[in-house]
């Protein structure tokens, strides 16, 4: 998987030149850190923490810091790890949960471009599990097996003037997304890590999305694992800022 990494690096272009031609001395380190150093650095892996898995973060971290650029480099080396195209799509989806879909439609409108140069056949496959009727309820059970049972009726709690917002967490964020197929309760909340990890300034919402990783069977070594894979992505005080809150989540779980 790496070495297609490294390839895809090389062969970047920029004004009619590659970056090995144009930064042969940044390829080479950056190449070397992230594909090499990052991989198999021990405090950096995990068992379950496979190409795939890998592959799934980096795909969402790039999303969550609006690295289009590097996503359209990543996301053929991702097809090529075993990662599906659903995955792949339902990523890109719940990511608009999270980051909003301004920007997450560039990547929606790449994600399609290389799959059509792939000749993987658009649409794919619907993943709904939900109707208009049933997604209220469906997205309060979900929230309940990954949160706990405090969350029941949380749709309807809270100041009468925000409430809605609650109803729409439930119904939209969690009914109409994490109810879907192509993805499990574990990947959905470690991508969700990841959106959150990438784009900063999040850090309440870590916390309670490290908790609920936890919850779902995602520990602590693993978290630790996925953001430090998606470092080279996002740089330092953001990666240094996922592993504080990891860290009060798995405080806050122990207690």
């Amino acid at each position: 998987m790496f070495d297609g990494l490294r390839n895809a690096m090389n062969k970047f272009w920029n004004s009619g030149k590659t970056l090995a031609q144009t930064d042969p001395e940044f390829v080479e380190f950056f190449s070397n850190f992230a594909y090499d150093e990052v991989i198999n650095e021990p405090g950096a892996n995990h068992p379950d923490l496979d190409d795939e898995t890998r592959a799934m973060a980096i795909l969402a971290t790039l999303i969550g810091c609006q690295g289009l650029d590097d996503y359209e480099l990543m996301l053929p080396v991702t097809l090529d790890a075993g990662v599906t195209p659903v995955e792949v799509k339902e990523i890109v989806y719940q990511a608009v949960a999270y980051l909003g879909f301004g920007r997450v439609l560039p990547f929606l409108k790449k994600t399609n471009e290389v799959f059509e140069s792939r000749n993987i056949a658009l649409p794919l496959a619907p993943q709904s599990t939900t109707t208009p009727e049933t997604r209220a309820d469906a997205g309060e059970k979900a929230q309940i097996d990954i949160f706990g049972e405090h969350m029941r009726g949380f749709a309807h709690s809270g100041p009468a003037e925000t409430r809605h917002i609650n109803k729409w967490l439930a119904g939209n964020c969690f009914g109409d997304y994490y109810t879907r197929g192509g993805l499990d309760h574990r990947q959905r909340e470690m991508i969700t890590l990841c959106f959150l990890a990438a784009q900063g300034g999040c850090e309440p919402q870590l916390v309670a999305h490290a908790g609920a990783n936890l919850r779902v069977g995602n520990e602590k070594a693993f978290l630790i694992a996925v953001v430090s894979q998606c470092m080279p992505y996002i740089g330092y005080p953001r990666t240094l800022n996922a592993l504080r809150c990891i860290n009060e989540a798995a405080a806050k779980a122990g207690e």
